[in-house]
C-alpha cells in the first residue's frame, strides 16, 4: 500500500493535472480534498506543505497567479512534461491508488504485474530522500547465505525489468551502489542526515548505460540488424534513448545506439533470438553468441 502521506501528495498531483491550465481556487481543491479524503477541511498551511513536498520530490511545480488566487501546475517548469521516469511513477502510485480504493468494483477486470517489494520499501526511501535521512539495511545478494549491513544516503529510486532499486551513496564502500530493495532484508532510519550533491542527477548517471548497472566504461557504437517485424517493436520501444535507424531495405533495418555493454544488455539482445543480429562491436557479437550457444547446448538433443 502507498503510506497515506505520499498517497496525498500523487492525489494533488493528479488532481491539478486533470484540472488542466486553468487551475483550481483554494476553495476548489478544498472541494476535491472533501470528496477524496471525506474531510471538510484542508488547511492552506497543509496545502502549502503539500506542494512544497510535491516540488521537491516530484520536481513539479504548482505555482500560484496572484492575480486571481489560482493555482496550476507550471508546464514549463514540470517534470510532468520533461521527465518521463516521473511521469511514470505518478501514473504508477495513482494506479495503485485507484486500485486500492475500488479492488471489489473492479475484482476482475483489472490485471497487473507485480513488483517485487516495491511497495513496501517505496515510500519510506522517498521520504527518506526528501528529507535527507541516512539508513541501514540488511541486504542479501544472491548466492550469498547471509546479510550485509550497509549505511546508506538514498540520492535516488530506479525502476528497470519489474524491480525497484535504491541508488545510494554507501557509507561502507565510500561510493555509489545500487540495491535491488526485493533482496532487502530491514531498512530503517539510522537518525544521522546527509547532503544531496548539488549535481547529481539520476537520469544523467545513467544515460549511457543499460539497466541498472554504474557505469564504469566509456559508451561503445553499437550496430543491429533487425528483421522488418522486430524492427517495429524496436521503434515503438527503443532499446536505449540513444537508438537510431540507420537504414531500413523492406526486409531488415539496421539501428545504432551508443551505450556501455554489460550483462543486463547481453541479456536484453538475446531475449530477441534470431530476430536481431549485433553487426558490431565484435566483442559484444561474441558475448551474445557466447550466451546463445550455451542455452542450445541445453536443449542439443
Amino acid at each position: 500500500m502507498v503510506s497515506e502521506l505520499i498517497d496525498k501528495y500523487i492525489w494533488l498531483v493528479q488532481t491539478f493535472v486533470d484540472a488542466g491550465p486553468g487551475g483550481l481556487s483554494l476553495r476548489e481543491v478544498t472541494e476535491r480534498w472533501t470528496e477524496r479524503y471525506g474531510v471538510a477541511d484542508y488547511p492552506r498551511r497543509s496545502f502549502n506543505n503539500h506542494r512544497a513536498a510535491v516540488e521537491e520530490i516530484f520536481g513539479i511545480v504548482i505555482a500560484c497567479d496572484r492575480s486571481t488566487n489560482r493555482y496550476y501546475i507550471d508546464a514549463g517548469e514540470s517534470a510532468v512534461d520533461q521527465r518521463q521516469s516521473v511521469d511514470w511513477l505518478i501514473n504508477t502510485f495513482t494506479v495503485n491508488s485507484l486500485l486500492s480504493l475500488g479492488k471489489e468494483r473492479l475484482s476482475g477486470r483489472v490485471s497487473v504485474e507485480d513488483i517485487p517489494s516495491g511497495q513496501k520499501y517505496l515510500t519510506p526511501v522517498l521520504q527518506a530522500m526528501l528529507e535527507g535521512a541516512e539508513m541501514e539495511l540488511h541486504y542479501h545478494k544472491y548466492m550469498s547465505d547471509g546479510s550485509e549491513l550497509r549505511h546508506i544516503h538514498p540520492y535516488a529510486v530506479k525502476e528497470f525489468a519489474k524491480r525497484w532499486y535504491i541508488v545510494a551513496y554507501s557509507v561502507e564502500a565510500g561510493a555509489l551502489r545500487v540495491y535491488a530493495m526485493d533482496r532487502i532484508a530491514s531498512l530503517h532510519r539510522t537518525g544521522g542526515r546527509f547532503r544531496m550533491p548539488k549535481d547529481f542527477d539520476v537520469d544523467r548517471l545513467f544515460e549511457a548505460s543499460y539497466g541498472i548497472y554504474l557505469p564504469e566504461a566509456e559508451p561503445v557504437l553499437v550496430k543491429l540488424r533487425t528483421t522488418r517485424r522486430e524492427a517495429a517493436y524496436l521503434q515503438d520501444l527503443p532499446l536505449h534513448p540513444s537508438q537510431t535507424l540507420l537504414s531500413d531495405d523492406g526486409d531488415t533495418c539496421t539501428f545504432a545506439l551508443r551505450v556501455i555493454p554489460n550483462p543486463n544488455f547481453v541479456m536484453e539482445l538475446c531475449k530477441h533470438g534470431n530476430r536481431l543480429e549485433v553487426l558490431g562491436p565484435a566483442s559484444l557479437r561474441k558475448a551474445v553468441a557466447d550466451e546463445l550457444s550455451q542455452a542450445l547446448k541445453q536443449y542439443t538433443i
